[in-house]
């Protein structure tokens, strides 16, 4: 059974998350590719992961109803080239090579905190390859003045030295799962596999950048996230002009993994009306 507006058959078992790498004109990106018919949705993964972090709770899910799947590695993440020191790249740009090997016409993307900038320097790149974008839990890089204040307000002296899991999951996830913790720890583990210089915007991103998007846009985050925290998702949804959004209670900076039955109803019924 597919989910209403997913298209296609679900693909068959032997079909799903096969490993491969995509050569690109200067990198190479590993990827998993679900195969099947369906419209195809594209994940980016936080700073903190790789593609491996939407194997186990997305991937099942969305491949069941009806959607090509495909989740790839940024440069310096799990089985993907570094980032060269001196040209570190584009990360939209990156993406943008990825579908054209692919050969994507369009697709729905979806991105969680560090990937969240390079879906939103995507959709102002190219937007018509776009079908919708879920930005969640992502600061986004906006350089307005208002916004980079209130993420200094948000992050206190000390935030940047203190354990990942404590940054990143939400202290209810902390105490009811701790098997949980500790396959997020292993996989944030796994994920960062080079030095990460930094990849760079092709635009750049501000509020008025957001006003021109027209992509159907929806914004996630939890309640107890610690970056980007919902004033931070109020203030993108006075800018971008066709948005939705939801918090998540009890859920941290990682709401695909602290609450993915949530998380995965929400998305499927937003890109199921798109």
């Amino acid at each position: 059974m597919t989910h209403p507006g997913g298209g296609g058959e679900p693909p068959s078992a032997a079909a799903r998350a096969k490993d491969r790498l995509a050569q690109l004109a200067d990198t190479r990106l590993w990827y998993t590719d679900a195969g099947g018919t369906g419209p195809a949705v594209v994940f980016l993964h936080p700073a903190s992961g790789s593609a491996l972090v939407w194997g186990r709770y997305q991937q099942p899910a969305f491949a069941a109803a009806g959607y090509r799947i495909i989740a790839y590695s940024r440069r310096s993440h799990y089985n993907s080239d570094p980032e060269p020191e001196t040209d570190p790249g584009i990360g939209s740009r990156d993406l943008h090579d990825l579908i054209e090997f692919l050969g994507l016409a369009k697709f729905h993307l979806i991105a969680s905190a560090g990937g969240v900038i390079h879906a939103i320097d995507y959709a102002l790149s190219y937007p018509s390859r776009l079908l919708s974008m879920l930005l969640a839990n992502g600061v986004g890089g906006v350089r307005d003045a208002d916004y980079v204040d209130l993420l200094l307000r948000v992050r206190t002296r000390g935030f940047d030295d203190m354990p990942v899991e404590f940054r990143e999951l939400s202290p209810s996830y902390r105490a009811i799962d701790p098997d949980g913790v500790r396959e997020w720890l292993e996989l944030h583990r796994r994920s960062i596999t080079a030095k990460r210089v930094g990849q760079r915007p092709a635009n750049e991103i501000t509020w008025a950048a957001l006003r021109g998007m027209k992509i159907p846009t929806l914004l996630i985050t939890g309640d107890a996230d610690l970056i980007w925290p919902p004033p931070a998702l109020r203030l993108f949804a006075l800018y971008i002009p066709d948005n939705e959004t939801a918090v998540v209670a009890e859920a941290g900076h990682s709401v695909h993994w602290e609450q993915p039955e949530i998380f995965n109803r929400l998305v499927l019924d937003f890109i199921g009306r798109h």
